[in-house]
């Protein structure tokens, strides 16, 4: 899972604050970038693909890394 145009690095932080960075650098990029969510929390794991189904991302998957589980998100 290294295929990915931006990196957000939420490592540390709690909900919902993963969700509200993606949002915030998914709005200024274009459709079709995809972005890698680096996150602690493991409610990122229900949240981020929840986000998107409802904002129109598509959620490719996720891969754990130690402490950090990677979360690509396709813009929509």
């Amino acid at each position: 899972m290294t295929d990915w145009d931006e990196i957000i690095d939420c490592a540390g932080l709690l909900c919902p604050l993963p969700v509200l960075r993606a949002r915030k650098r998914l709005l200024s990029l274009p459709s079709g970038t995809v972005v890698c969510v680096q996150a602690t929390d493991g409610m990122a794991a229900i949240d981020l693909p929840h986000f998107c189904a409802e904002a129109g991302h598509s959620y490719l998957g996720s891969q754990t890394e130690g402490a950090v589980t990677l979360h690509l998100i396709r813009r929509g």
